[in-house]
């Protein structure tokens, strides 16, 4: 396996819990955490670049990558690898060197091209059935982006 030189993941049911809240006025909000927060801080300092990918389009979404200092945000996106392959080639790695985590069947193609793909605990059961997955302990939005992150660090899956 390549060593992983940028980590993409998904937004809804991965940095957050899944749910869609919304307030009288319309407001809609997300839960976020602070410990995959940290984690990406912690993957960056290792030099290995950042990325969101989501079917979404938020303000939230945008403020919280800004606040995370991710490398790449791409929302709107229906086709997850097509965008992969973009950042890819902007920095002039292989899909083999790129860790993607995701939950559901919108990232199923691009997990299964990426070198490293792990899910939530909680991820829908057809992710959880491709192959060379890593399934996390934790849920979305409960620090499995962390524990993904604490896991490649501890075995030194990055270069």
């Amino acid at each position: 396996m390549a060593k992983i030189k940028i980590l993409l993941t998904d937004v809804d049911g991965v940095l957050t819990d899944a749910g869609m809240y919304y307030g009288e006025s319309g407001d809609e909000f997300k839960k976020f955490n602070t410990h995959d927060g940290m984690g990406i801080k912690l993957l960056r300092e290792v030099g290995v670049k950042t990325g969101i990918i989501t079917t979404e389009i938020t303000k939230i979404v945008e403020r919280r990558a800004a606040k995370l200092k991710v490398d790449y945000l791409y929302q709107g996106v229906e086709i997850k690898l097509s965008v992969a392959k973009i950042i890819c080639e902007k920095e002039g790695v292989s899909l083999e060197e790129v860790a993607y985590i995701g939950d559901d069947v919108n990232c199923l193609e691009l997990l299964s091209y990426v070198g490293l793909a792990a899910c939530p605990a909680n991820a829908v059961t057809k992710i959880k059935r491709i192959p060379r997955i890593k399934i996390l302990e934790k849920s979305g939005g409960e620090g499995a982006v962390r524990e993904f992150i604490d896991w490649i660090i501890e075995n030194k899956l990055y270069s």
